[in-house]
């Protein structure tokens, strides 16, 4: 009969055995890349395949291997729901030896994956998500957050709309954590600039009937209709606006977090003189011309900003992989904080130590019919706002991993 002490040592020995077996497992896998995305609903068009096709650039980019084995990507369609989104990273991370997590569709996705990461100490990168929290009081030292954010968006629109008279504001929106932050952060630009908010109505996700939500804008008299929501929805939105004669009968709407595809959809008749605030817009200089090609030529359609920064997200992060030597999470993400992000994305991006990739965003107006030259020829540039001008300070967002 084995006694206790022999039993312990030899439990002892096998779970060590098994760990050692384990950590070995991991260090010879491939690198692998876990995509979660919208693949079928509201965020999609933004987001979606397209971005599985810029990660896919950036691996080919990238040379296609790492540790003498090649890279590997995995997908997966997070049905924009919180429980799915954690339980996929949870699987992800803990079974299937995937290193890093990109995209999360929306912030509620985000912060529910998150948890997984800060769990299993493993890299997410945000690229799609947009609350400011994300960053703030539901950072992780473990997130990157990529492409723009709330606070962001709200700086440069938000501002500019009230400098040129827009100082009443009426919000429809999103009913969840992305819209409640859109409306927050631009409420907060609005009032220090002497505007003020006189109602908002909150839309559920994805609906398809804006009526009431518009009938409630009109009827507030405010100057300025705020869209805080995003994709499908903004779509909407802006087409059933017209139908009520929003803008025909003296408003003006602001469209806080839009997409160079939701021009696309809406049409330049539709959309022309809506001023927009973007990352990264495909005919600003040669680099991102060249990018731009690259990806229509994939896709046939020019990239979305969030397209363009998880093309540049991936290759950031498979470079400090290499610098570091290992894909151990704690030297990449001190490699990619390190590195300054130079491509087609952004030359002047910096990793902060509260996750906030801080770039220059870019105020846009959107051309009339006759200005454009050619097909996605949309924009006419206003302004460049630096980084630490968009984006909100280090100090004042509450991030408990902020030294």
């Amino acid at each position: 009969m084995i006694s206790h002490r022999a039993l312990a040592a030899t439990t002892f020995a096998v779970s060590l055995l098994l760990g050692t077996a384990a950590l070995a497992q991991q260090s010879t896998a491939p690198l692998k890349i876990g995509i979660l995305a919208d693949f079928s609903s509201v965020y999609s068009d933004i987001g979606g395949q397209g971005n599985v096709e810029a990660t896919k650039l950036a691996i080919e980019e990238f040379g296609g291997s790492m540790f003498g084995k090649p890279i590997e990507m995995v997908s997966a369609d997070a049905l924009n729901k919180a429980d799915i989104a954690a339980s996929i990273a949870r699987k992800w991370y803990e079974n299937e030896n995937v290193d890093m997590i990109i995209d999360l569709p929306t912030s509620a996705t985000a912060l529910a994956a998150m948890e997984m990461s800060k769990r299993f100490e493993k890299i997410m990168i945000v690229t799609d998500a947009a609350s400011s929290d994300i960053t703030g009081k539901s950072c992780s030292p473990y997130t990157a957050h990529w492409t723009y954010d709330t606070y962001g968006n709200a700086q440069t629109v938000g501002k500019a709309i009230v400098k040129t008279g827009g100082d009443s504001w009426f919000f429809i929106t999103a009913d969840y954590l992305f819209g409640h932050s859109i409306e927050r952060d631009t409420g907060d630009v609005v009032r220090a600039a002497g505007g003020k908010i006189v109602g908002s109505a909150r839309a559920p996700l994805n609906t398809a009937d804006f009526s009431s939500f518009l009938l409630q804008a009109q009827s507030s008299k405010a100057k300025i209709v705020g869209l805080a929501n995003g994709g499908a929805d903004t779509i909407n939105t802006i087409k059933q606006a017209a139908e009520f004669g929003i803008v025909a009968g003296g408003q003006n709407l602001a469209g806080i977090v839009m997409f160079i595809s939701d021009i696309h959809s809406l049409g330049l008749k539709m959309a022309q003189g809506l001023i927009i605030t973007e990352a990264y817009y495909w005919d600003l200089n040669d680099r991102t011309r060249a990018f731009g090609k690259r990806y229509f030529e994939r896709t046939k359609r020019m990239p979305t900003m969030n397209q363009a920064a998880t093309y540049s997200a991936t290759l950031h992060y498979l470079n400090a992989v290499k610098a570091a030597g290992t894909r151990d999470t704690r030297p990449v993400l001190a490699k990619m904080r390190e590195t300054p992000v130079r491509d087609a994305f952004t030359d002047n991006g910096v990793l902060r130590e509260d996750g906030r990739m801080e770039h220059s965003m870019f105020l846009f107006e959107v051309k009339k019919p006759e200005e454009s030259k050619a097909p996605w020829d949309y924009y006419k540039l206003l302004a460049e706002v630096p980084g630490n001008q968009a984006f909100r300070p280090m100090k004042d967002g509450g991030c408990q991993y902020v030294k």
